[in-house]
């Protein structure tokens, strides 16, 4: 088969794809630089983050505007079809990244972004694809500088990329364009769902000075009273790994570092290494609250609910729920945040000092337990839309390989 053909195409497409310069497909410029006076009113202006964010470039959505004269606006319009260019960054990944504009409504772009001016016919939605993955590398191979990395006009024009018919372009645009809706609408769903999480938090735990909650479940009344963590929980730190056997996972015991917090949301129950058994350490018993107990990962609110019985090392902290429930206690960690009960003055720090006498506002069990299990439902629904919007994005990446060349 030819390199010039990809794996997976439409049907009734046969023709190789051919090389084209975006000299022939587009006529490039940079952006306005107006006084600093000119922004936050006018017209919308395109910006870098813009070009950036995963979402569709929507007019509504741009962040930016700018007012200048009629002459300087006629020169800068971004219309439907052109392409919007990273012009600089400090980060190489991100300069020369493009977005196509397929909006009605003409926006304007920034000095700090180099505008793509269609010329002929092509589908720019298969231009951006092809620039943004299949011809990165050899954007990024061009791009100048040491500290910060620049793109021109002038590099831009050398740029080649395989071009489909003008057709099958359209095909593969539209059918891309499709996908980032459904990935950007699954997106806005986990979104709302945060929000709702947040604005529930807020509600359903009583506020500074206040000893009831806004929002209650049918058949709760009265204050909520104030109790010190430490005599809600036990505190348990973990052990160094040198006390212990490393083994396969089927025979061993899951040995939590702070890194295997990075690859769950609510519950953990697998970490990269296992251990075998050790009867001088007892396990923390599943359904405690962990988390890092010192360093920077304490200010990003790691908390975790055990799913099984587990070991962890020294940089971690168990607290195992004695008189409190335990979804209760999950959501009362996370939603107080790790960095208000930590000694923050110099590296973050959470000892047994902090916990025991941390003061809470605790309802009666049944209740506890209620609300424990409505944010733990939640949760639940959040990772089904988390994991639902990863598989679509997998679904794209996996797409891009193997439709184009």
């Amino acid at each position: 088969m030819s390199k010039n053909v990809p794996e997976v195409r439409f049907e009734g497409f046969s023709e190789e794809w051919r090389p084209i310069n975006l000299s022939e497909l587009m006529d490039f410029s940079n952006g306005i630089n107006a006084p600093k006076e000119s922004y936050g009113k006018g017209r919308k202006m395109i910006s870098v983050m813009d070009i950036l964010d995963e979402s569709y470039l929507k007019y509504e959505n741009i962040r930016s505007s700018v007012e200048v004269s009629t002459s300087i606006e006629e020169k800068n319009k971004v219309e439907y079809g052109d392409l919007i260019f990273v012009r600089s960054s400090e980060v190489s990944e991100e300069v020369g990244w493009s977005k196509a504009y397929l909006e009605k409504e003409y926006a304007l772009y920034s000095g700090f972004s180099i505008r793509g001016k269609k010329k002929g016919s092509f589908s720019s939605k298969f231009v951006e694809l092809s620039l943004n993955y299949t011809n990165r590398k050899q954007i990024e191979r061009k791009a100048g500088g040491s500290t910060r990395f620049n793109i021109s006009q002038t590099i831009l024009n050398t740029i080649e990329i395989l071009k489909a018919s003008y057709e099958e372009q359209q095909k593969i645009g539209t059918f891309f364009k499709q996908l980032d809706d459904t990935i950007a609408l699954q997106q806005q769903l986990v979104e709302q769902q945060q929000q709702y999480k947040k604005a529930m938090l807020q509600k359903m735990f009583p506020q500074k000075g206040e000893r009831v909650p806004k929002v209650r479940f049918d058949g709760f009344s009265g204050d909520w009273e104030e109790r010190k963590l430490g005599d809600l929980v036990t505190i348990k730190s973990g052990w160094s790994p040198s006390n212990f056997v490393e083994c396969s996972t089927a025979e061993g015991n899951v040995f939590l570092k702070v890194d295997d917090l990075n690859a769950s949301i609510r519950t953990q129950k697998s970490s990269k290494i296992h251990v075998l058994n050790n009867i001088k350490f007892p396990l923390i018993p599943k359904r405690s609250v962990v988390f890092p107990k010192r360093g920077a990962a304490i200010m990003t609110n790691k908390v975790r609910s055990l799913k099984v019985d587990s070991y962890m090392d020294t940089n971690m902290m168990g607290l195992i729920p004695q008189n409190i429930i335990d979804d209760f206690l999950y959501t009362f960690i996370e939603k107080t945040g790790l960095y208000k009960i930590a000694d923050t003055s110099t590296i973050p720090q959470i000892n047994n000092k902090h916990i025991e006498p941390y003061a809470l506002l605790l309802p009666i069990k049944e209740e506890q337990q209620k609300i424990g299990t409505f944010f733990k439902q939640l949760d639940d629904t959040i990772a089904l839309h988390q994991k639902k919007l990863e598989d679509y994005q997998q679904l794209k990446k996996a797409l891009l390989q193997c439709m184009f060349v």
